[in-house]
């Protein structure tokens, strides 16, 4: 991390290199812009470091820690990052994401925060079954599970309640959307949409991760409308929006990704 002058190029932030980073790399090169790679298992820095090599930061970090805080090390240092550090704590955290969408005013499933997995048997019934449960920080759908009815909920937040983290006994508990057509993942970049998916399942979840299949989704104004604004107020430059619609036809949004996979798209 020694100061190179002039600065050029742009730096990665990955210490998994997946087929997107790859698909990246590979448009850098085909573009002829000076790329490094950067591990972020080996990254670090000093509070009063110098200036940065690159003329910018595109932050494909998988874990989420580890993701805000070197956004935060290389803001400090004065690099323009992708996302942003603010962008990537709202998007990486549910219960953050889903507070910016509701302060923002834009339709999300009916949602609850439960200290405790005891709370959280209050809060489903508050909510209503079937209903889902999620860990607060996490993708590809890991450990999202959907409880149809309180003894399944009961069982569940039992096997909770014995988790060794105390970050893994808060409870996000959320209202089942049924997904008859799957959802629809709309990638938005600097403020416009690029381009869309529909995902379908065999079973509940849709990510692509997980077996999910997509098929192109041309997305009229509506769907535009609604993944802008919720990309716009998670403050994130580079978004994967996830948008369903509930029984009447209301576009809800699920989540914002901050770090955006396209394998698939």
């Amino acid at each position: 991390m020694n100061p190179v002058a002039p600065r050029d190029g742009v730096a990665i932030l990955a210490s998994r290199v997946r087929p997107e980073e790859k698909r990246i790399i590979e448009a850098l090169q085909r573009r002829g812009v000076r790329y490094d790679r950067v591990d972020t298992r080996q990254l670090w820095g000093a509070a009063a470091g110098g200036r940065l090599p690159w003329r910018a930061v595109l932050n494909r970090e998988i874990g989420y820690f580890r993701a805000v805080n070197a956004a935060r090390l290389l803001e400090a240092r004065g690099a323009l990052v992708v996302n942003t550090a603010a962008a990537t704590e709202i998007c990486g955290d549910k219960w953050r994401t889903t507070t910016a969408l509701v302060e923002a005013g834009i339709p999300t499933p009916r949602t609850a925060l439960a200290l405790t997995p005891q709370a959280a048997l209050d809060a489903l019934d508050g909510i209503g079954y079937p209903a889902v449960i999620k860990p607060l920080i996490g993708s590809w759908g890991r450990l999202v599970t959907p409880v149809p009815d309180p003894a399944t909920a009961r069982a569940v937040l039992d096997h909770v309640a014995a988790l060794p983290s105390p970050q893994s006994r808060v409870v996000y508990v959320q209202e089942m959307i049924a997904k008859p057509d799957g959802d629809i993942r709309v990638i938005v970049v600097g403020g416009e949409v690029v381009g869309a998916a529909r995902r379908r399942g065999e079973g509940w979840h849709t990510n692509v991760a997980r077996g999910g299949s997509t098929e192109y989704f041309a997305p009229g104004v509506d769907v535009a409308k609604v993944a802008l604004a919720a990309a716009n107020a998670t403050s994130a430059d580079l978004a994967g929006v996830d948008l369903v619609a509930d029984p009447d036809g209301r576009l809800l949004v699920l989540e914002v990704n901050h770090g955006v996979e396209f394998a698939g798209f």
